[in-house]
C-alpha cells in the first residue's frame, strides 16, 4: 500500500511539472514516472540512467531523479560500479538538456547547469543514501558480534564448569581413593591376624566390605562427573592449587602413610634437588599417590619402591613393585580390586598438560612399573589449558577475539567517506555558482547598450562602424525579444540588445534594436517589451 501510494504521488508530481512547463507530455511521463518508481529497488543503476536521461529533457522525472539517485547510493554496494552509474547518468543528463536548449543558450551553460543540478538532485541524495545503509550495515554487524560475544561466553563458562568438574572428579579419584585403599589394606592385613577372635576378624571383614563398597561408589561418581565433561582436565597452578595436596615435599608422607598400613615402602632421590613450577610440583605428587594406591590395590603386601630422580632436563618420578605373594587365610573375594580406569589416564593428562610423559607397564618379573618425565618449568600450553576457570572467563572469552578495528589496524567510519563526498559536492557546486554569477554579470553587460551609445549612432552609418561601437551580445537575455517592436525594414537584419535605461514598470524591459541592410544601419528602435 505504500509503495503503490507513493508511485501515485511520484506520478502525479511529474504530471503537474509537465503541465506548468507545457510540454503536452504529461500523462506519458507520469506513467513511465510510476513505472520508473516501483522498479527502482530491483534495478537501482538501471532506473538511474533512464531517470537521468528524462530529466534532462522533461521536468516531470526530477523529482524521481532524486529518489533514483538515494536509492542507487544504498542499493548499489560495488563503488566502481556506482561511480560508473552516476557518471554515465550526468552524461545523459547532459547530452539530453543540450538537444533540447541547444539554440536557446550556450553549450557552456548548458553543462554548468546539468552539473549542478545534477549534484544537487542525484549525487547528494546519493551520498545520504550510502550513508544510511552503511550505518545501517554496520550496526547490524555489531549486533550480530554482540550475539556471537554472548553466546561465546555462555559456551566458555560451560565449558570452565565442565573443567572444573573433572577437575573435582581427578582429585577425589585421587585423594579419596588414596585413603580408602590404605583402610582396605590395614582391614586386610588384620583380618588374616591370628590374635583376634572370630567375631573380630568378622568385624574388620564387615570393614573392609564397607571401603570396597565405598571405593566403588566413588568410582561410579567420578565416572559419572568425567563422562560428562568434555575438555581436558586443567593442571592446578600456583594460586589455583589447594592447599593440603602437597607436592614433592608430601610424597614422604605418603611413603609414611603406606608404611602405617603394613607395606614395605622405600623412598630414594638422586641428583641435586631443583625448583619446581607449581603444576609440575602437584603433578609428581598425584602420580606417586596414584601409583601406590595402584600397588595396594592390585599388589596388596609387595614392597614398593619410590625414585625421584633429578635430571639436567626433567624430574624422573618411578614407582615399582613386584609380584604380590600369595594371601593366605584371606577368604574369597576379600581381594576383590575395584577399577574404575581412571586413574592412569589422568596421569597421562596431568603430565601432559606441564609438557611430560607417563610410562606404565608390567616388568619382566611379573611386576608393574610406572614412571613419569616431568619438564622442571612445565609447558606454555599447561598454563593456558588450566588457567582459565569460572573465575577468569570474561577474561579469556575477550582475549583474541577480533576488535571492531579492520584487519590494517584503522577503524572503518561509514560517515566518512560520505562527508567527503558532500564535501567534494558542495565545494563544486559552489564554484558553479560563483562561476556562474560571473557569468551572469559578463553575459548581462554584453547584451546591455548603454543610452550614450545608442544616441551616438546614426541611421546610415557602416555597419561595420556600427559593430565597433555595439557590445558583443548574448542571445541568453535577447533571444526572446526578436521579432518584437515596430515593423522592422523589408530585408534588413536585426540586432536586440537591452537597454541601460531600466524600465520603472515592473515586468517590463527597454530593447534597443538595430537593423542593418548592404552594409548599412538603415533602423534603430528603443521601446519597452512585457516580459
Amino acid at each position: 500500500m505504500r509503495e503503490a501510494a507513493l508511485a501515485l504521488v511520484m506520478g502525479g508530481l511529474a504530471v503537474l511539472l509537465e503541465w506548468a512547463g507545457n510540454t503536452g507530455f504529461a500523462v506519458p511521463v507520469g506513467l513511465g514516472t510510476v513505472l520508473l518508481f516501483l522498479l527502482r529497488r530491483a534495478f537501482p543503476a538501471s532506473v538511474l540512467l533512464v531517470t537521468a536521461a528524462a530529466a534532462g529533457w522533461a521536468p516531470g522525472p526530477l523529482p524521481l531523479l532524486v529518489l533514483a539517485g538515494w536509492v542507487a547510493g544504498a542499493r548499489v554496494r560495488r563503488v566502481g560500479l556506482l561511480v560508473a552509474a552516476f557518471a554515465v547518468s550526468w552524461l545523459l543528463f547532459t547530452v539530453t538538456g543540450v538537444l533540447k536548449d541547444a539554440g536557446s543558450m550556450s553549450l557552456k551553460v548548458i553543462i554548468a547547469v546539468s552539473l549542478g543540478g545534477f549534484l544537487l538532485m542525484a549525487v547528494l541524495p546519493a551520498l545520504w543514501g550510502r550513508y544510511r545503509a552503511q550505518r545501517s550495515a554496520l550496526l547490524d554487524a555489531l549486533r550480530e558480534r554482540n550475539d556471537q560475544l554472548v553466546r561465546e561466553r555462555v559456551m566458555v563458562v560451560h565449558q570452565a564448569r565442565l573443567r572444573e568438574r573433572h577437575r573435582i572428579a581427578q582429585d577425589m579419584h585421587d585423594s579419596l581413593g588414596h585413603q580408602l585403599a590404605l583402610i582396605s589394606v590395614h582391614s586386610g592385613a588384620l583380618e588374616v591376624d591370628r590374635t583376634l577372635t572370630d567375631r573380630q576378624r568378622e568385624a574388620v571383614g564387615v570393614l573392609r566390605q564397607a571401603a570396597v563398597a565405598a571405593m566403588r561408589e566413588l568410582r561410579e561418581v567420578v565416572g559419572v562427573l568425567h563422562d560428562e565433561s568434555t575438555a581436558v582436565p586443567p593442571a592446578p597452578t600456583g594460586a589455583g592449587a589447594a592447599p593440603g595436596r602437597g607436592g614433592v615435599d608430601g610424597i614422604e608422607g605418603l611413603v609414611e602413610s603406606s608404611r602405617a598400613a603394613g607395606t614395605l615402602v622405600s623412598l630414594s632421590r638422586e641428583g641435586e634437588r631443583r625448583p619446581l613450577a607449581a603444576a609440575v610440583d602437584h603433578a609428581a605428587y598425584r602420580i606417586v599417590q596414584e601409583a601406590l594406591t595402584n600397588a595396594h590395590k592390585h599388589a596388596p603386601g609387595a614392597p614398593i619402591e619410590v625414585a625421584l630422580r633429578y635430571e639436567p632436563d626433567a624430574l624422573v618420578v618411578e614407582v615399582t613393585n613386584p609380584r604380590a605373594p600369595e594371601p593366605v587365610g584371606v577368604r574369597a573375594g576379600a581381594g576383590q580390586v575395584v577399577s574404575g580406569g581412571q586413574g592412569l589416564t589422568g596421569l597421562r593428562e596431568r603430565a601432559r598438560l606441564v609438557g611430560g610423559m607417563v610410562h606404565a607397564g608390567a616388568r619382566p618379573d611379573q611386576g608393574f612399573r610406572l614412571a613419569a618425565v616431568l619438564p622442571y618449568e612445565g609447558a606454555a600450553d599447561g598454563a593456558s589449558d588450566g588457567g582459565a576457570g569460572i573465575a577468569g572467563v570474561d577474561d579469556w572469552v575477550l582475549e583474541g577475539l577480533p576488535s571492531a578495528a579492520d584487519a590494517d589496524g584503522r577503524r572503518r567510519s561509514p560517515a566518512l567517506g560520505c562527508a567527503v563526498g558532500v564535501v567534494v559536492v558542495g565545494l563544486t557546486v559552489l564554484g558553479l555558482v560563483i562561476w556562474g554569477l560571473w557569468a551572469f554579470v559578463q553575459g548581462t553587460d554584453a547584451a546591455t547598450v548603454k543610452t550614450s551609445v545608442y544616441d551616438e549612432v546614426q541611421v546610415g552609418q557602416a555597419e561595420a562602424d556600427v559593430r565597433k561601437l555595439l557590445p558583443p551580445g548574448n542571445g541568453f537575455f535577447t533571444d526572446t525579444y526578436k521579432g518584437s517592436g515596430p515593423p522592422a525594414p523589408d530585408g534588413s537584419q536585426c540586432r536586440y540588445f537591452l537597454s541601460s535605461d531600466v524600465s520603472e514598470k515592473w515586468a517590463e524591459d527597454n530593447v534597443v534594436r538595430f537593423c542593418f541592410k548592404d552594409g548599412v544601419l538603415v533602423d534603430k528602435e528603443h521601446y519597452p517589451v512585457k516580459d
